[in-house]
């Protein structure tokens, strides 16, 4: 299985029969919740496709290139941009389209409370989740630096994935936690999804990860704990990334010196297309 055919298949496909169950909830009237109405819903899920390449280009570039995971080459078009195929950048775009997709479906089924936030906005418990959530990186850096090769992968994931999670926590952890179940749903539905169709591309060559970089452990057949590991934490990225812009709370809580920065990209990003 080529990888353009993996991303057809797997995450083109399920993109589109989503956004066709959103277009006929629009259609029946069924809106989104009141507090997360702040951006349009498409246009949300386009920053963030446009963040994760930014986010990912280096890190991932940095994996192939220390062989963490490779392609088989004549499963690729052999167009490259550094050490990347390009179908690689296609499922940074792509992945965060599926998941959001996903997310904005189940945010019409699972709407939040409506309650007013609390005039002190649960500082403390964000704080302590960021807290703990730091703790987690600075072992991972550790783990890094200690030179086992075995640990090589999945440190590396947590070293790249944790400081935006930590600042997602830290910015707006009541306001993920307010929307506990619709995050773990999405959280766990996309998982689990990506986590299969990844086992099946490995298992048929279209890539495949250097044993000798992971711990050794599979989930599932043909895919590897870190495997599983980076769907978990990039799922967790793009759901909490999402669920925030999308809340209208989160516009209460910036920094005075930034509300006018911010309202001007906004409305300028609100209006292309």
């Amino acid at each position: 299985m080529t990888y353009f055919g993996f991303l057809a298949r797997f995450v083109v496909l399920p993109t589109l029969i989503i956004r066709w169950l959103i277009w006929r909830d629009n259609q029946k009237k069924k809106a989104l919740p009141e507090p997360l109405t702040n951006w349009d819903a498409e246009k949300a899920l386009l920053a963030h496709s446009a963040v994760a390449l930014t986010y990912t280009t280096i890190w991932d570039n940095y994996l192939v290139a220390t062989k963490v995971w490779g392609y088989d080459p004549e499963l690729v078009t052999g167009i490259r941009f550094g050490w990347v195929p390009v179908e690689e950048y296609t499922f940074f775009v792509l992945q965060p389209l599926l998941t959001g997709s996903l997310l904005q479906y189940l945010m019409r089924r699972m709407p939040p409370s409506d309650a007013p936030y609390p005039p002190d906005k649960n500082l403390k418990p964000r704080l302590l989740a960021t807290g703990a959530l730091g703790m987690v990186w600075l072992m991972s850096l550790r783990k890094m630096f200690e030179g086992n090769p075995n640990n090589t992968y999945l440190s590396l994931i947590t070293a790249w994935a944790l400081p935006p999670v930590m600042f997602q926590t830290a910015f707006g952890g009541d306001i993920l936690w307010r929307n506990r179940k619709l995050i773990l749903t999405n959280i766990l539905l996309s998982t689990a999804y990506l986590g299969v169709a990844d086992s099946i591309s490995i298992g048929k060559g279209t890539w495949g990860i250097n044993p000798e970089k992971t711990i050794g452990v599979d989930v599932i057949p043909h895919l590897p704990f870190e495997e599983f590991f980076f769907f978990l934490i990039t799922n967790v990225l793009l759901t909490l990334g999402v669920t925030l812009v999308m809340s209208k709370e989160s516009e209460n809580r910036l920094p005075e010196r930034l509300r006018d920065t911010y309202y001007k990209f906004k409305a300028r990003w609100l209006k292309k297309g």
